[in-house]
This record gives C-alpha cells, sequence and structure tokens, in this order.
C-alpha cells in the first residue's frame, strides 16, 4: 500500500508517500481499497505540530475516506467485499487500504462519488452536531458562520437553509459571489474586526447561533455579538497557525487571547457556549452514527451535497495543503491514491 507520511512538523514539504505492505482485516475489521481522501484543517495542524491529539510524528494523519471493501474480518456484518462505503479512520487516512473497525464503516449512496463521499463525514457530522444537537438551530434563526467557503461552512450553510434561517457567512471577498449562489444573505469580509460589520446587520437583536472555528479575539467578539439566548459553538483554534510553518510565540499568544467566562457570567448574559471536536467522539458512535445515518438520507434526498473544490493525487499531497494554507479552497479538499 502507499501512505502519505507527515516525516516531521514543518511546511506541506514535509509530507511524504511512503510504501508498506498492505494490512489484513481481522476480526471485526473491514479493509477498504481507498478511492479519495478528505483533508481537514485539522490535518495540517497536525503537520504543524500544533495538534495536541495527532500521533507522535512521524505518522499518518487522515480523518475520512471512501472506496471499495476488499476484504472483511469474522464477524463482520455491516460491510461485504464490493461494497463501496464511507469509513471515518481516528487517523490513518492518508493510505490507498485502509483497516478499520466495522462500526466506523457506512455504505454509500450508489449515485455518490467517491470523491463526495470522502468530503462528508467530517465536516457534515461537525455542523450537524453543533446545529441540530448543541446549537439547537430554531427555524429562521439569525446564523453566523465564519470560514463560510470551507467545508463545514458550507455545510452548515446547506443545514441552515433547511430552517430558512438569515445567514451571515464570513469569507475572502474572492469567494463572496459563490457564498450568495448558494443561498447566503450577508457575505461579509474575512478580516479581523469583523463585529461592527456583522452588527450593522443584526443591530441590538444580536445573532443567535454563531459557528467559530478561529478562535482567541474572535471568540470574545462573537460572545458580544450574541442575543438573548445566543449560542457560540467552537470548533477549532485555526488562528494558532500563523502560517505554513509552526510559530510557536504566536500560537501561544492566540492561547492566551482566549476569554475565560463563568456559569455566573453565562447566567447573567442569558448565552450558551459549547465545543465541538470530531475527535473526542469516536467513544461514542451511538451518537456520531444515527446522526451520519441521517446525513446520508439526507444527501439522497437532496438536502445536503458536499462541493469538492479539487482532487489531488497522493504525490501531490503537498500542493493539496498549500492550496488550503493560501485560501484557495472553496468546499473540500480531497487526495486520490
Amino acid at each position: 500500500m502507499r501512505q502519505i507520511w507527515i516525516t516531521e512538523a514543518g511546511a506541506p514539504e514535509v509530507l511524504a508517500v511512503k510504501e508498506a505492505p498492505d494490512p489484513v482485516a481481522g476480526p471485526g475489521e473491514v479493509r477498504i481499497r481507498v478511492k479519495a481522501v478528505g483533508v481537514n484543517f485539522a490535518d495540517l495542524m497536525s503537520r504543524l505540530g500544533l495538534y495536541p491529539d495527532a500521533p507522535p510524528v512521524p505518522c499518518v494523519v487522515g480523518y475520512e475516506v471512501a472506496g471499495i471493501v476488499d476484504q472483511v474480518g469474522d464477524g463482520v456484518t455491516r460491510a461485504e467485499v464490493g461494497g463501496r462505503v464511507i469509513a471515518m479512520p481516528k487517523f490513518g487516512g492518508y493510505t490507498d487500504t485502509l483497516v478499520v473497525k466495522e462500526a466506523l464503516v457506512f455504505r454509500m449512496p450508489e449515485a455518490m462519488p467517491f470523491e463526495e463521499g470522502a468530503a462528508m463525514p467530517v465536516t457534515y457530522l461537525t455542523a450537524f452536531m453543533m446545529m441540530m444537537h448543541m446549537g439547537y438551530l430554531r427555524p429562521k434563526s439569525t446564523v453566523l458562520i465564519h470560514s463560510a467557503a470551507g467545508g463545514v461552512g458550507i455545510a452548515a450553510i446547506q443545514l441552515a437553509k433547511l430552517r430558512n434561517c438569515t445567514i451571515i457567512g464570513l469569507a475572502s471577498k474572492s469567494k463572496h459571489d459563490f457564498l450568495r449562489s448558494i443561498g447566503v444573505q450577508h457575505a461579509l469580509e474575512n478580516v479581523e474586526d469583523y463585529a461592527p460589520l456583522v452588527r450593522a446587520i443584526v443591530g441590538d437583536n444580536g445573532v443567535d447561533l454563531i459557528l467559530d472555528p478561529v478562535g482567541g479575539k474572535s471568540w470574545s467578539d462573537g460572545y458580544e455579538l450574541l442575543g438573548p439566548c445566543g449560542r457560540l459553538c467552537a470548533y477549532g483554534i485555526s488562528s494558532t497557525a500563523a502560517g505554513k510553518t509552526r510559530n510557536l510565540m504566536h500560537a501561544a499568544r492566540q492561547l492566551a487571547a482566549i476569554p475565560k467566562y463563568t456559569p455566573r457570567t453565562l447566567m447573567e448574559d442569558n448565552k450558551t457556549i459549547s465545543g465541538c471536536n470530531m475527535a473526542h467522539l469516536y467513544s461514542r458512535l451511538d451518537i456520531l452514527s444515527p446522526q451520519f445515518d441521517e446525513l446520508l438520507e439526507m444527501y439522497v434526498r437532496g438536502e445536503v451535497k458536499p462541493h469538492v473544490d479539487r482532487a489531488f493525487s497522493f504525490d501531490e499531497a503537498a500542493q493539496a495543503h498549500h492550496y488550503i494554507h493560501d485560501r484557495k479552497a472553496v468546499g473540500k479538499v480531497v487526495l486520490v491514491p
């Protein structure tokens, strides 16, 4: 098999393709010949050495793949040889041959391309968890979505549209026409001082739900924008990554800027702060699996659809990471063996 390894912490060029023997499916496991791998910002943070959950370097990362089952272990009932599937490994997904527990495997809709299958688990589960569970997205809410043209952002936009929400999307100006085309009523420049731009739209009513992967000062500004009973969902700290190489001083400054709230503060303000980290929910498949099953049903009904920007070959993994760092991506980037 071929795998993409993070050989050391650093720029995208530290990614290297290496050969290894094919793994064998054991009891309760499924082996997949991978056709597409989803790339997430957590992968970039892992490569920078700034993602605390990542395995020690050198390592293979990757949370989501789509492919064809070619071997099943004893006792497997959720998958069969020849089946088209989506799988959610906890790391190890940057490979062309993957062995994973059958509980992490889902049957892929027949009409779904492999690239879309690999683009769906992390982003759509993150958006669904934040909006439908933690954020309690009421119909006709006002929703502020950071990084709105990214994978999670587009998933969140599609879910918000289903509830007739007013959507405010933050993104680079070059992506505003795209955001408007998929239903964002207010596309705003993704600048550090974004709060006055949002306040000019929502006034004193504030925002009902904010999805923020930036962290630092952005969380403080977002909290102030919340209206009564407003919810801020944090799902990343991308502000700690200053560029394509690690800057520990910058990361420390961003972490120091994270606001601190007490239960009394939240009580008096009638506001809610929650956090979502999919990597910490793999032990609760009783929560994740029904949500992903529902999302796949929504895909079949045409209610949600991943937007795949570009597919890079394994040999172009460094270019794929550069593409995301340079904020060129609209939607998901995937890797294909």
